[in-house]
């Protein structure tokens, strides 16, 4: 389906199913840690799932390519980055599999039922007011600082809308895991998954991909590392196969 590209947007190709996706590089583009979180994030078949701060939705178009769940929402705070998910998903003919709503994070629990997912996603700012410096674009300030939510606002909002038992999955930076964990198990989201991710087999980890159960026992499973490049510029086999080369 044809759909209208505005100034500086472009149709990338996903890889996945024949999808696409419309970015603006001038604004923002989708990352290496959100295609990590779609292959990280477990959905059973008939799931419910819910994406905050989905950007121009690319974790809900890549979760329809990848699992069999029944049905996507995504939220996201500004409007220009939810056109171009909404004219996204147009675009690949998934107006009946994913819903892009525009809204607040912290007002979720006003967008939607309580317990009402079986899947929470999340790829947050993953800087606070002093780490690092402030991009002076807007859309790219509010989606790498805790500008428009901070990391309470992502756990306390998912588990609200998660159902008993159901599994909330974020991507973060390693060195704010402590906070992480201490900030999901207060609000009953018992961390049961994680995984560390490293640029190289030599460096120091740079990504933290994390799982937790609303209301589960407390047991974590650390899995192998995951490792991006085996050389500069050359993925590693596991990484080819998220991209689906």
């Amino acid at each position: 389906m044809d759909v209208e590209l505005k100034e500086n947007e472009r149709i990338d190709d996903l890889q996945r199913n024949g999808y696409r996706i419309i970015q603006n590089p001038k604004k923002f583009c989708f990352g290496m840690d959100a295609v990590l979180l779609s292959g990280f994030a477990r959905v059973k078949p008939g799931a419910r799932v819910l994406d905050l701060g989905t950007g121009t939705g690319i974790i809900p178009i890549l979760l329809e390519a990848k699992t069999q769940a029944a049905h996507l929402t995504a939220l996201e705070i500004q409007e220009e980055s939810a056109d171009m998910a909404r004219r996204s998903v147009l675009l690949n003919g998934l107006s009946d599999k994913i819903d892009i709503v525009t809204g607040d994070i912290r007002e979720a629990d006003g967008l939607f039922a309580a317990a009402g997912f079986d899947v929470v996603t999340c790829n947050p700012p993953y800087m606070i007011g002093q780490h690092g410096l402030i991009n002076p674009d807007a859309p790219k300030a509010i989606a790498r600082h805790e500008i428009m939510c901070t990391l309470e606002d992502v756990v306390r909002t998912a588990s609200k809308l998660l159902k008993p038992g159901g599994s909330f999955f974020m991507v973060h930076r390693p060195f704010r895991l402590a906070e992480i964990i201490t900030v999901m198990e207060q609000y009953k989201l018992e961390p049961k998954r994680m995984q560390l991710v490293y640029p190289y087999v030599d460096k120091e980890p740079n990504m933290v991909l994390i799982e937790g159960c609303r209301g589960g026992r407390s047991r974590m499973t650390v899995e192998k590392p995951l490792i991006i490049f085996k050389a500069p510029d050359v993925y590693m086999d596991e990484i080819k196969e998220l991209y689906g080369y």
